[in-house]
């Protein structure tokens, strides 16, 4: 199928795109990878009046990482986080989950921007982010304003930014020594949606014990579920595989995915589970050995 007739805009400058926007409004779409938002224009299940192409805006493109945090431009596509040194170093969570997100085709295309603000529950970048206690920051011709992610996710493929809005940067702030990362996910096929996903951080005092933990699924309800209850269990205590299990188990009753023609609720409840704990104790290892 082909989509249906639009006109088309790209603008060289943010000033420029935001002024198209209070322009178009809500019959005007913004186009950074269209990795999303083609598909669905070819389907017509998009028909904006207006497609807002971004892609030639250089000052979204950047990466920029410091002592205190990792700011990432909303145009930025997934292979240049995958294959950033600085970010590896810092933040080899982010690493690991862009070689999840699709193919590589896919990543050399789409961008951090895109992806986020498409807000599909089973994609790897909203878990990442609310694991990683992330912040979006949005512009508009009247100014900006930052966001943190469970300001910003809504519900299934919907989120706070507004009409005359776009998502400029992702800012996440760096985490301290004797921190250990993890992410996986159950897909059907490599490159598939996930069925499930789970995100994980784990920091440790020097005695060894838990000193903070984070744990995220995705794919169980319309937004990243972040599941402090088990994680406040582990703050205090040594975090081996037979005790993690222990508190992993209390997931089932904390969560109630919807069925679909992938997996009943009880399948994606026992995958819950299962990817928690195997995030949880590869997280807790890597924080030894940093």
């Amino acid at each position: 199928m082909k989509p249906a007739v639009f006109d088309y805009h790209s603008p060289v400058e943010l000033e420029e795109a935001l002024d198209l926007l209070d322009e178009f409004g809500y019959d005007a779409k913004i186009m950074s990878g269209g990795q999303s938002l083609i598909p669905m224009m070819n389907m017509r299940l998009a028909r904006p009046q207006v497609l807002i192409d971004i892609n030639n805006i250089a000052e979204l493109d950047y990466i920029r990482v410091t002592d205190t945090g990792i700011q990432i431009g909303g145009l930025t596509r997934h292979f240049q986080v995958e294959e950033s040194k600085e970010i590896e170093r810092v933040c080899p969570l982010l690493t690991e989950g862009m070689k999840l997100i699709g193919h590589s085709q896919i990543r050399s295309r789409g961008t951090i921007g895109g992806s986020v603000a498409h807000a599909d529950p089973t994609a790897e970048l909203p878990v990442m982010l609310t694991t990683l206690g992330a912040t979006i920051t949005l512009a508009s011709s009247e100014g900006v304003r930052t966001l943190t992610t469970d300001e910003f996710f809504l519900t299934y493929l919907t989120t706070t930014i507004e009409m005359n809005e776009i998502l400029v940067s992702i800012d996440i702030p760096i985490s301290p020594a004797r921190t250990g990362y993890a992410i996986d996910e159950f897909t059907l096929r490599k490159g598939d949606f996930a069925i499930v996903l789970a995100a994980a951080s784990v920091t440790l005092s020097e005695d060894g014990t838990v000193e903070a933990a984070t744990l995220c699924l995705g794919g169980v309800d319309g937004v990243p579920v972040l599941l402090n209850e088990v994680t406040d269990e582990l703050v205090g205590k040594v975090p081996d595989p037979a005790y993690i299990a222990e508190c992993c188990n209390q997931i089932a009753d904390l969560v109630d995915p919807e069925p679909d023609i992938h997996a009943t609720s009880e399948y994606r409840k026992d995958l819950c589970i299962t990817y928690a704990k195997r995030v949880l104790e590869r997280a807790a290892a890597r924080a030894v050995l940093r």
